[in-house]
């Protein structure tokens, strides 16, 4: 693995590193086997690449593909075109839209479309731990009003809880998920799902979030009414939705679908966690890594993903 202060920083110098797929393939060895290459069969330290370009033991010749069971699985596009894609959606700050990268490499849009939505499945670490201390929940709709539609009835809008660590005047990090309603039963899921146990919650008086208290979790709820409300969007909840609702905005132009939202969420808390990051590139080094570690959806089961098939309009609520 490259060391930070030798990873590339800029276009030029990183199409230089990474121009060919032997290196690509040489990068992507040492993140999926840091410690170094072995057999899954008979645990034997040595292989080669063969002409199929997978690695065969030297022992018992079991063969293993690189890219098998990774965000990579079963491509037939060269790995360095998944390079410069990768690093385009981190290094750009508000990301890339499906359009844009139709645009910049010359692929169809399902194509576009597909990458980027294996690569948000890359950017959820499965052992990344729990939020804790001091975390403010809340529940936000996301899309425009409905008509006909008023308060806490969804109609085309989609509603995410929002749950974010307290730190003195400024945010931790965060999760986002959404949720078919505000009941206590989906709010306590999503709260014993992303939050550690004994973290204090901070709310609003919905009533959805009483109970807390029993399932191990001090609550600490703040009841809005007058001027409160005004003040409330101060809350870190709350800046956070609004943050969320440009970058849909301005990336997507609004264009997500309800049932793909999930996915969406996952790249706006990857790039929202790692805002302090002293290097886009160590983001790269991140995303490159958690692919290796987890095998993303094909195109059939990402287009199959179950919700409501309609677009959010996304805009003021």
């Amino acid at each position: 693995m490259l060391r930070l202060e030798d990873f590339p920083k800029t276009l030029p110098e990183f199409e230089e590193r990474f121009g060919t797929d032997e290196a690509c393939r040489e990068y992507l060895l040492k993140a999926r086997w840091p410690d170094g290459w072995r057999c899954p069969r008979c645990g034997h330290p040595k292989g080669w690449t063969n002409y199929r370009q997978v690695i065969e033991c030297g022992q018992c010749h079991h063969q293993v593909s690189l890219t098998a069971g990774t965000v990579l699985h079963s491509t037939k596009k060269p790995l360095r075109l998944w390079f410069r894609v990768m690093f385009l959606v981190v290094t750009q700050k508000n990301g890339l839209s499906a359009k844009t990268v139709e645009r910049i490499m010359g692929f169809s849009y399902s194509t576009a479309w597909t990458w980027l939505h294996k690569l948000r499945d890359a950017m959820v670490n499965p052992g990344r731990q729990p939020l804790s201390g001091t975390v403010q929940v809340d529940e936000s709709y996301i899309g425009a009003m409905t008509p006909g539609m008023p308060g806490r009835h969804r109609g085309l809008k989609s509603l995410v809880a929002i749950a974010v660590e307290e730190t003195g005047y400024g945010m931790g990090r965060a999760r986002l998920t959404p949720i078919w309603d505000a009941s206590a039963h989906s709010l306590h899921g999503m709260i014993e799902k992303n939050v550690a146990s004994g973290s204090i919650v901070h709310t609003d008086g919905w009533p959805g979030y009483k109970g807390l208290e029993a399932k191990g979790y001090p609550h600490r709820p703040e009841p809005l009414q007058g001027d409160d409300k005004a003040l409330s969007s101060f809350w870190p909840v709350h800046q956070l939705a609004g943050l969320l609702r440009r970058w849909l905005l301005g990336t997507h132009q609004g264009a997500v679908r309800d049932k793909h939202l999930a996915a969406y969420l996952n790249e706006f808390v990857f790039r929202f966690n790692r805002r302090r990051s002293r290097s886009r590139t160590l983001l790269f080094q991140r995303l490159a890594c958690q692919g290796m570690m987890q095998r993303a959806r094909p195109y059939w089961r990402i287009i199959r993903r179950s919700a409501r098939n309609v677009p959010l309009r996304v805009g003021p609520t």
